[in-house]
């Protein structure tokens, strides 16, 4: 996606349960965060990675950056999952996005995360030129499926929105600049590992064993069989019960003042 994942990042800037990584523009362009220097708080210093880009990112300028930042999460994180969103806000021709990706090289991405055979869940995003948004969501489908599409799209109820060639495929702009300069991504690129190294490693919880169920089932059946009408201090483990200061019910021998 073009823009940065602001609202997931917030979710989860102060805890190391959750990574995000955001590749985006970033620059006088909303929602204007997501920083290099935006890394976490607290418990989640580091677990926040933001890669800022300028406008006219390629294919191959997007991999050399992608792939190495994405490996690197996999090798000190660990991720036992992981949730990509595949903005098409990115693609070259975007009514509103000014990167200059095609399907392949946005679809690579994807291709690529799913390598590591780490359990994926690919959400769509931001995209506001409706006919390469369906063109982007289903090429990743494929890839995902490992099911080659062709380049004619079949005739469909919308085929006019696919003029002048009715093809799957993208051409990026030749009058777009790529104003990422290749030392500036990799001095990026650097700056991101060596954020990354400074993790001790993926956080972890503590196991505690869960009770077998014959531990648990005679008291839930005595709680499911006991009168609902008569009131229980004790609750389906046998704990007792606490009565709130505040309660209003009268205590036995306390004067019925009801009419």
């Amino acid at each position: 996606d073009i823009h940065h994942g602001d609202g997931v990042e917030e979710a989860f800037y102060c805890t190391d349960r959750v990574m995000t990584c955001s590749f985006h523009k970033y620059g006088d362009f909303f929602p204007g965060t997501g920083a290099i220097t935006d890394l976490g708080a607290k418990k989640g210093k580091y677990y926040s990675v933001n890669f800022p880009l300028k406008e006219g990112m390629d294919d191959a300028s997007y991999q050399s950056v992608f792939e190495p930042v994405i490996e690197k999460i996999m090798e000190v994180y660990k991720p036992t999952a992981i949730v990509l969103q595949c903005g098409a806000d990115s693609l070259t021709g975007d009514r509103l996005g000014c990167f200059n990706l095609t399907l392949k090289g946005h679809g690579e991405c994807v291709r690529f995360v799913k390598g590591f055979g780490v359990p994926l869940l690919v959400l769509g995003g931001g995209g506001y030129t409706i006919r390469n948004v369906a063109r982007c969501w289903a090429y990743e489908t494929s890839v995902v499926l490992d099911t080659p599409l062709g380049e004619d799209i079949p005739y469909n109820d919308y085929y006019e929105y696919y003029a002048p060639d009715f093809k799957l495929h993208l051409t990026p702009s030749m009058a777009m600049e790529n104003l990422n300069e290749r030392e500036e991504l990799e001095r990026t690129t650097q700056e991101v590992l060596e954020n990354l190294s400074a993790l001790k490693g993926a956080p972890s919880l503590t196991l505690q064993d869960v009770p077998p169920d014959w531990a648990t089932r005679d008291a839930g059946a005595a709680a499911d069989a006991a009168d609902p009408d008569v009131r229980q201090m004790t609750d389906k483990d046998g704990a007792e019960k606490a009565e709130h200061p505040a309660e209003f019910e009268p205590k036995e021998g306390a004067m019925d003042t009801t009419d």
